[in-house]
């Protein structure tokens, strides 16, 4: 029995946005250091660029074959090339989780519509996702050999979910996260306004960086090592936002400094960049 996703757009967000920043970025370091002098230093940010992108085509290409099946020996989860069987006899605890979870990323990895890898659900505990929009719910299946969520779509969850009751003779718990207590649910970073405010003020950055040197760089004959500074940038924003919000959950002032760190880079990265061309 083959329990369906719930749908998304995200596939395309990842394909598209993969394509331009992963585009610009191997660009952006060829065009930049591209006299014989600078040979090392552009081996060495070429070969981790490549690296980031083998994964994130590994995690892009693996999410277009995610499913979910019911077999003789448990739930039997593919994603890529791996395949992971939940047997029914190692099933310990099923909880259908209702609301907006509070999650963050220990080692995984999500973008609009997607969360892959292990992450921490506040409240509720660890839990390994292979889900597409698990903010709107999800199923956590406990069992000795790991914890799961999956994200059925609303016809087939309730199927799902009477067949491992079935199964394991367990009961099913609901918990509805939008009515948990606060202390114990946390603040989700998305919810905070400044954490939001601190976010995006880096995206307006980068933007209007990116902007600037489009109009006033063409024709300025400014050297090209000034293109660099935009990928660096970019490459500090990924590193400050994805680790702002695992220390978010620790200390929302770490988190908040983080990011503010990413556009006070960008600022003086925009700084240089006026400053050359402009004399």
């Amino acid at each position: 029995m083959v329990f369906r996703l719930q749908k998304t757009s995200g596939i395309i967000f990842a394909l598209v946005a993969g394509t331009l920043i992963f585009g610009f970025l191997f660009w952006g370091i060829n065009y930049s250091l591209d006299e014989p002098k600078f040979n090392t230093i552009r081996l060495m940010l070429v070969i981790p660029a490549y690296l980031f992108l083998a994964v994130y085509a590994y995690l892009f290409l693996s999410s277009l074959n995610m499913v979910y099946k019911a077999v003789n020996e448990g739930i039997h989860i593919r994603w890529g090339i791996r395949k992971i069987i939940i047997p029914w006899s190692e099933i310990e605890e099923i909880i259908h989780v209702k609301g907006k979870s509070n999650l963050f990323s220990i080692f995984g990895t999500s973008w609009p519509g997607h969360m892959i890898g292990l992450y921490m659900a506040k409240g509720l505990g660890s839990v390994r996702m292979y889900a597409t929009r698990p903010q709107n719910g999800f199923i956590y299946i406990k069992s000795n050999l790991g914890f799961y969520g999956l994200t059925p779509i609303e016809q087939d969850r309730q199927s799902m979910l009477d067949l491992i009751t079935e199964k394991t003779g367990h009961s099913i718990k609901t918990v509805d996260m939008d009515l948990m207590d606060p202390e114990i649910k946390g603040e989700n970073m998305h919810e905070d306004p400044f954490y939001r405010i601190l976010f995006w003020l880096n995206i307006i950055f980068l933007a209007v960086f990116g902007a600037y040197l489009g109009i006033f760089y063409p024709g300025s004959g400014v050297s090209h090592f000034i293109i660099l500074l935009p990928v660096l940038a970019i490459a500090l924003f990924f590193f400050s936002s994805s680790n702002a919000g695992r220390l978010y959950q620790f200390s929302a002032n770490g988190g908040y400094v983080l990011l503010l760190i990413g556009i006070a880079v960008t600022g003086i990265f925009m700084i240089l960049a006026l400053s050359e061309i402009s004399l």
